[in-house]
């Protein structure tokens, strides 16, 4: 089977499913659709794709099959449920699983899936709905890595980038869970430095404008996962002349926003562990009697 003439399928059409779907449905190898909400699926069929009856109708017209619904529970009932897509699908389907899920959901339906010939591939997405509907999406994809060469041609159509997390299926998942647990706690940091910043009577709003300036031109915190482990660096190692001086000034500035913080009363939880975490965190831990 060649590249163009793959089939592909889609399950679950919402805020991120139906713009992943529709730009899917470019394919020239064709692509069909099921959703329980109808206009869902009438938008689709407008952009080009063809409507399932069910799922096990979707699974015997397509070789490539995307999945996008709530939870667990829904994941295994579109694969594994009764009339569901490992009912009909061929031996040598691939289901990608883009929900994010517990990483143990998807090698249990790997393993579930295996004994049919069929692949599944957790395979999450980052991005959201804006990335969906501008085809920017990061897709993170654990299994095969010969399963994961055959997404990677159709996927452009949605995804700027797909990443092969590794040869276990759950690594995408748990790719996912380690950018999430960043992307979170920086929404918590975020409230906490915004009371700062407004006890001081800063425009909470301004200052916005001014993180999301500086950290498109930094890269934010994503520009120190350069490293290849989180060990501590060796005092030779080219690593340690660029954050060494990174630890200099965190532990600096981090001083100051809490000094300012205790002035003007503002409890700030998350710079406390920051300034007592910061130098081991980033790989250059003080020695014994050093000061921070």
């Amino acid at each position: 089977m060649s590249e163009n003439t793959i089939r592909l399928g889609y399950v679950g059409l919402g805020n991120i499913g139906g713009p992943m779907a529709t730009s899917l449905a470019k394919w020239e190898g064709g692509m069909t659709v099921f959703d329980l909400a109808d206009d869902a699926v009438a938008k689709l069929v407008d952009a080009g794709a063809v409507k399932a009856d069910s799922l096990a109708d979707l699974a015997a017209k397509a070789d490539i099959i995307g999945i996008c619904v709530l939870n667990d529970a829904q994941v295994r009932t579109v694969i594994a449920g009764e009339g569901g897509l490992l009912s009909a699908a061929a031996p040598g389907t691939i289901i990608a699983i883009h929900s994010t899920i517990g990483p143990q959901t998807a090698i249990d339906l790997a393993a579930e899936a295996a004994e049919k010939g069929v692949v599944v591939l957790d395979a999450p997405i980052s991005g959201g709905a804006i990335g969906a509907q501008s085809g920017r999406l990061a897709v993170m994809v654990g299994g095969p890595r010969e399963a994961y060469s055959r997404l990677k041609e159709p996927y452009k159509l949605t995804a700027e980038m797909l990443v092969h997390a590794g040869d276990e299926v759950g690594a995408g998942t748990k790719m996912k869970l380690a950018r999430n647990l960043l992307h979170f706690i920086a929404f918590t940091a975020t409230a906490e430095a915004s009371r700062l910043a407004e006890a001081a009577g800063i425009d909470i709003t301004k200052l916005g404008k001014v993180v999301r300036h500086t950290d498109s031109i930094t890269g934010g915190a994503g520009s120190i996962m350069l490293r290849e482990n989180t060990a501590p660096i060796e005092s030779d190692d080219f690593w340690y002349g660029i954050f060494a001086p990174v630890r200099t000034l965190g532990e600096k500035d981090l001083s100051l926003a809490l000094e300012l913080g205790k002035d003007l009363g503002v409890d700030l939880p998350l710079g406390e562990i920051a300034l007592r975490d910061f130098a081991a965190a980033i790989g250059v831990p003080h020695t014994e009697g050093e000061s921070a």
